[in-house]
């Protein structure tokens, strides 16, 4: 198989994926080797098309179609009240409980000195001035039970009590060392009704 440059290449680069092992990733080309041209074809333009039009909020850093997202330019969402998540899929597992009415704010990633993030490589100045701007009453941290999601949290308490708003974090309906993203529905629903002060 390594005399055939074409599948090594796709095969490196699927490698590249989060959770892909080489393994993997051969059986992923293979897959994608055996699929009619037109269906292959069609991934490929949707991975372009993807990058080409999809960039991040530049109010609130999820991902968006256009400079706005459709949460932030939604006007029955309330901005009394900004749950702070560290990545945007965070937002979309919050989505779909379906009780969160408020607006979002991505930081885009957790504080991790291991790994050589700090506080300013995350979206925390943004955080500031949009919680001055908007008058917000309530921010709920929303980061994982976690050595690096409970560091970030503490650090942004420690920025956000000064200006008098109200600090909750999510409740432990999420399972401690779990990531957001991967809890169901109701747990997250539990997670955001019994979220308590900070």
């Amino acid at each position: 198989m390594y005399q055939i440059p074409a599948m090594t290449k796709l095969i490196n680069e699927l490698t590249k994926l989060p959770t892909i092992g080489p393994k993997t990733a051969q059986r992923l080309a293979f897959y994608l080797f055996k699929l009619p041209k037109e269906e292959a074809c069609k991934l490929a333009e949707s991975i372009v098309e993807m990058k080409e039009k999809i960039s991040y909020c530049k109010r609130c850093f999820n991902i968006a179609e256009g400079e706005i997202c459709y949460i932030c330019s939604d006007e029955k969402r309330s901005d009394n009240i900004l749950c702070a998540v560290a990545e945007c899929q965070d937002v979309i597992a919050l989505e779909r409980a379906g009780s969160f009415k408020g607006r979002y704010h991505v930081l885009h990633g957790v504080i991790s000195p291991i790994d050589g993030i700090g506080p300013s490589e995350l979206k925390i100045k943004e955080l500031i001035k949009r919680i001055k701007e908007y008058s917000t009453k309530e921010v709920i941290l929303a980061t994982n039970y976690d050595i690096k999601g409970d560091a970030t949290a503490l650090y942004l308490a420690h920025e956000i009590k000064p200006l008098g708003v109200r600090l909750t974090r999510l409740a432990y309906g999420l399972p401690v060392g779990s990531d957001i993203e991967y809890a169901d529905k109701t747990t997250l629903l539990k997670a955001m009704e019994g979220r308590r002060e900070f």
